[in-house]
């Protein structure tokens, strides 16, 4: 007989197991943007040759603020797929620049991706990363950045990264996107961000297609100028 295993006591949330009790909360006062003012510092200094791609969480807010021909707001539950979807196009289109918003828990999923866009060599590429340390669309859960040190600014340097930064402040992003934004990358800028609050519809209006099929229209047209 198999020793009986006397630890924790899980509670299912949402079909997923989660540990109550497995580690202490990191400080909280890491997490002060949010999502919607960080989102806006984008909108305000946007280019008009930047194709920006939202997935999960900012799939749902995006649209809400900006209708830009360059927005494509990809699946909100391919977690891990925007950033390859991004590389594939600044690698098509290098007369753009492309901006990726990607979540936390989403960019645990596909840590690779990472050496992959060095690899290609493509310098058009920028990764925003929403850390608000959560797995916000599948009901709350905890990353490991809640738990543990994580920084996606460092591991991007150490896979080669052209420019990495850690921002957890909005007037430091608003200070960095109006005068350091980099021309060169690729490029990882990590935001600490709050929680959205549970009044943020989970489900996304957007249809995918026709939003594939908008910008698919725009970039077979003139460059914006």
């Amino acid at each position: 007989m198999p020793e009986k295993f006397e630890g924790h006591k899980d509670v299912v949330h949402l079909g997923v197991s989660v540990d109550p009790d497995i580690g202490r909360e990191i400080d909280q006062s890491r997490w002060t943007m949010s999502c919607e003012a960080a989102l806006q510092v984008l909108i305000d200094y946007r280019s008009s040759r930047q194709i920006v791609i939202t997935n999960m969480m900012t799939a749902r807010i995006w649209p809400t603020m900006s209708q830009h021909p360059l927005d494509f707001n990809y699946l909100s539950s391919t977690m891990g797929g925007a950033v390859p979807l991004g590389l594939g196009l600044a690698l098509a289109r290098p007369e753009y620049e492309v901006v990726v918003l990607s979540g936390d828990g989403s960019l645990l999923m596909n840590l690779g991706c990472l050496a992959t866009v060095v690899a290609s060599r493509v310098t058009n590429l920028t990764i925003v990363v929403m850390d608000n340390g959560l797995y916000e669309v599948t009901g709350g859960q905890k990353t490991a950045g809640r738990t543990a040190p994580i920084s996606f600014s460092a591991m991007a340097a150490a896979a080669g990264f052209a420019v990495t930064k850690e921002i957890r402040t909005i007037d430091e992003w608003r200070n960095f996107r109006s005068l350091q934004w980099p021309s060169s990358g690729p490029a990882l800028i990590s935001l600490s961000v709050q929680p959205v609050l549970k009044s943020t519809s989970r489900v996304m209006d957007t249809k995918v297609d026709q939003g594939l099929q908008r910008l698919q229209v725009v970039l077979s047209g003139p460059l914006h100028s």
